[in-house]
This record gives C-alpha cells, sequence and structure tokens, in this order.
C-alpha cells in the first residue's frame, strides 16, 4: 500500500472513530507500527490530526476531512448518483454546483454528455468551486461563471460576501447540493457556515433545487444548515439508502431518486 493510500485510510478511520492507535491502525492497514508513527507524524506536520501518546485523535467534533482525501469514498454510489443527477438537466440550462466531490462527479457527467457536445451555450454553470470550474473550463461549449469569494482549503470552494455581488445578479434552473447531512427536519447542512451561506444563495436564485447524497448522509445533521427541506424538490441518492428515511423524504414533498 503506497503512502497516499494508508494516509487517505488513517483519516478515513479517524473521522469515523475520532481517535486511533497505533497498534489497532496497524492492524487494520496490514503494516508495521513503526510506518503508522511515520505516518501519524506526517499527518500531525500537516495539521490533520493531533498525536497523542500511543496514536492520534482528530482535530474536534466538526473535523472536515479535505475534498482531496475524499475522493475515494463511496466512490461507485457517488459516480451513480452524479449520472442520475446529470440526466435531470436539460440542454441550455444554468446549473448551479456547489463544490464536494458527488458534485464534482456531477460536472463530470455533464461534460460527457453527447447532447451537451455544442451549443451557444449547451449549458451555462455557475459555480463557487475552484475546481469544477477548471475541469469544465476546457469545454467552450459550456459557459462557466465562477463566484468571487475567498478559497476554503478543504473543500475548494470560494466564500465570503464577494460572492453576493454575483449571486444577486443571475437566476438558475436548477441548483445541484453536495451536503454533509441531509435530515428530514433539520433539512441541508454543510460543515463550515460560510459555505453553507453561499450555498442557500445559489438555492433561493433557483427555480428547482436537487440534492445529490449519498445514503451515509441521510439523517445526518451538521453544523451549518443550508436550506430546509420543503426546499428541496429532488433527493439522489444510492440505493442502500433506508427505506424509512425515503419514506419520509417522499412525505415531507421530496421526488426521491434512488440509484
Amino acid at each position: 500500500m503506497s503512502r497516499d493510500a494508508r494516509w487517505k485510510a488513517l483519516l478515513e478511520l479517524l473521522v469515523e472513530r475520532g481517535r486511533l492507535d497505533v497498534e489497532e491502525a496497524a492492524a487494520e492497514l496490514e503494516v508495521s507500527t513503526a510506518t503508522i508513527r511515520r505516518d501519524f507524524d506526517g499527518l500531525a506536520e500537516q495539521q490533520m490530526l493531533v498525536r497523542t501518546r500511543g496514536g492520534a485523535v482528530v482535530h474536534g467534533v466538526s473535523y472536515e476531512l479535505p475534498l482531496r482525501y475524499k475522493t475515494a469514498r463511496r466512490a461507485s454510489e457517488k459516480q451513480r448518483i452524479a449520472q442520475a443527477v446529470a440526466d435531470l438537466v436539460a440542454p441550455g440550462e444554468a446549473v448551479g454546483l456547489t463544490g464536494g466531490t458527488t458534485t464534482t462527479e456531477v460536472a463530470r457527467a455533464l461534460a460527457v454528455r453527447g447532447d451537451l457536445a455544442s451549443g451557444a451555450p449547451a449549458l451555462t454553470v455557475v459555480t463557487n468551486a475552484l475546481n469544477i470550474a477548471n475541469e469544465l473550463a476546457v469545454r467552450p461549449q459550456f459557459k462557466i461563471v465562477v463566484t468571487g469569494g475567498v478559497a476554503r482549503a478543504q473543500s475548494y470552494e470560494l466564500i465570503g460576501p464577494l460572492a453576493d455581488g454575483v449571486l444577486s445578479q443571475i437566476t438558475l434552473d436548477v441548483a445541484v447540493l453536495g451536503v454533509v447531512g441531509l435530515h428530514v427536519t433539520d433539512g441541508a447542512a454543510a460543515h463550515d457556515e460560510a459555505e453553507a451561506a453561499i450555498n442557500r444563495l445559489l438555492c433561493e436564485r433557483a427555480e428547482r433545487v436537487v440534492v445529490a447524497a449519498d445514503s451515509s448522509k441521510l439523517g445526518r445533521r451538521a453544523f451549518a444548515r443550508i436550506c430546509g427541506t420543503e426546499l428541496v424538490d429532488t433527493l439522489v441518492t444510492d440505493s442502500a439508502a433506508d427505506e424509512e428515511t425515503v419514506r419520509r423524504f417522499e412525505e415531507a414533498g421530496v421526488t426521491v431518486v434512488a440509484v
């Protein structure tokens, strides 16, 4: 296992458990304890975890795994969800995309759609995610609008009041949200309040709102509220979603697509 692969695995275990000791991590990854100690030290230097005597802990309960370390998590589910979301977009529409791994896959799915290979424009994409803008900017048939703001290292998203000037001047056909959690009562949420504020503006400027979230996000709460469930038109998730949870969202007026 390469160092990058080990680091991703260790960070995922930390997010899941909150704490790891060296022996436990070595057994999980089937490597030596000396290797794990070096990995913990390297991750601590990058401020990705806090070293403790004999192990490591996350920075706190609101710890957020940076985007570059989340790309492999539930990859197949995210790709299926992304394809289903992309199918909901019509040629010529204006689409808002928030940051995140699932919305990045949505952007990729849109980029390879045959019926969006040409047009003037074939699609207008408004995003505050630098990585999404970077991937789509090479598609001349897409009109790419990037909000202003200050870059957030964890998610590559632009946040802050500078984005208001752009978002207040546009309207969208659809906003596609990536979320940390989606709860029937508490709605869609993110870890960061500034990120949630930009996502909320995208929702307010859109005719319809689509949440792209794998089943692990359903029923979860997070610190910063994006919008209430009543503003969500469609939820696209994976087939592992709990039937009772799906039923509750449908009763709340949300169209649920499970793929």
